[in-house]
């Protein structure tokens, strides 16, 4: 949602290879951007109603949004749902995290709002929230070096009431506060069906705090890059303002986003459906964001390593070398149950937990272990991971 503005805008172009490569590997994934998928699912979002707070619709739709994302291969423990008071009703915040390889701890966050008002909301933000399920789908197995969270937030048309929530009580409330890479936000990127769409206008910082301004300069600079690098979509510069990376932007965090460059005049009313749109303009979003994605949040650039990590179904354990604590990773196992044992190197077991109901990161004390190399391993029912690692 966002109000029309007059804005002070300019044409931005960059050449391409601006801030980074051109990189083969990312363009095979994008190339797996499904049209079919953009549009079954802007079809179903629209199906599914008018999304209003306290309505069964919004309900419908988030469970239809953990649907989506089980299919594409995350967990349940992958999940979290975050409860908020909006008004006299309660909605809810839908968070998906991949753990990264290198930077567990530091986060790429990519995000939008599922929920409308007035109508349907098929532009605003059902474009959205397909785009970033292309993404999800298509980075769920491929390793990259940061951490990733999915956000689907609810009450952005009550005045970015979720985020607001999301920043508060749970980036804030983290301790120590959760370290944030940079903030994606999609936010109506449907196009209209009566104009040609070949441009997106790529969203920066440049209100107060004033700190954060250049490095979100840079990084929506990388952006413009990544869409002329990965999708045939022209770009176009402007201010962000008025969507969910706005609490971020308050917070201190690094924000860039995607908006249409064809404003719809349908935004909040009975007419924001899937006719006044153009599918098509979606589809080339969604690979602009997903070759975006795959350079934010530093992927795999060959096949051969996300093979090596789908064999160790994602799990990890970190940090290596490990001190007082070591985090174990359940990856994409689906069973929450298993034990945990870490082995010196005499194959004497040190450590031996067995974990009911894990979460997707459980903690181990290392209090009181010698320095030195150890085995980790996570055994469940039907799955035996062992990993190294070293203890300082």
């Amino acid at each position: 949602m966002k109000n029309l503005l007059l804005s002070l805008s300019f044409f931005f172009l960059l050449s391409k290879g601006y801030s980074q490569n051109y990189i083969p590997y990312y363009q095979t994934i994008v190339n797996q951007v499904s049209e079919a998928n953009v549009l079954s699912n802007l079809t179903e979002f629209e199906n599914l109603g008018i999304k209003r707070r306290g309505t069964t619709s919004l309900q419908n739709t988030l469970d239809w949004l953990k649907a989506e994302y089980l299919s594409y291969g995350y967990t349940a423990s992958q999940m979290q749902e975050y409860s908020f008071t909006n008004g006299s009703s309660t909605c809810k915040n839908l968070v998906v995290t991949k753990v990264g390889t290198l930077y567990p701890n530091t986060f790429v966050i990519i995000c939008g709002h599922y929920d409308t008002i007035t109508g349907k909301g098929t532009n605003d933000n059902g474009s959205g929230v397909v785009t970033i399920f292309e993404v999800a789908r298509l980075l769920q197995n491929i390793p990259t070096e940061y951490s990733i969270k999915f956000i689907n937030f609810s009450g952005e048309e009550d005045g970015l009431v979720g985020s607001q929530n999301f920043v508060s009580s749970v980036v804030n409330a983290t301790s120590p506060k959760m370290n944030i890479r940079l903030v994606f936000n999609i936010d109506e990127v449907g196009g209209r069906a009566d104009m040609t769409n070949d441009t997106v206008t790529c969203e920066r910082d440049t209100g107060s705090p004033t700190s954060n301004n250049a490095a979100s300069n840079t990084i929506t600079n990388e952006l413009i890059t990544c869409v002329q690098l990965y999708s045939p979509l022209n770009t176009y510069l402007n201010y962000a303002y008025a969507s969910d990376y706005m609490p971020f932007e308050e917070n201190n965090e690094v924000i860039t986003g995607f908006f249409e460059r064809n404003e719809t005049p349908h935004r909040h009313t009975s007419t924001d459906l899937l006719i006044n749109m153009d599918p098509v303009y979606v589809y080339n979003i969604a690979k602009a964001a997903t070759g975006a994605m795959l350079h934010f949040a530093v992927a795999a650039t060959s096949a051969l390593a996300s093979n090596e990590f789908n064999n160790d179904n994602q799990v990890s354990f970190f940090p290596s070398p490990a001190k007082d604590v070591l985090n174990i990773n359940l990856g994409n196992i689906i069973d929450t149950d298993y034990s945990f044992s870490l082995i010196d190197l005499q194959g004497k077991v040190v450590i031996n937990k067995h974990v009911e109901n894990a979460h997707l990161i459980e903690s181990v004390s290392l209090d009181g272990l010698s320095k030195g190399m150890y085995l980790a391993v996570l055994q469940t029912s039907n799955k035996r991971i062992a990993k190294k690692i070293i203890v300082e």
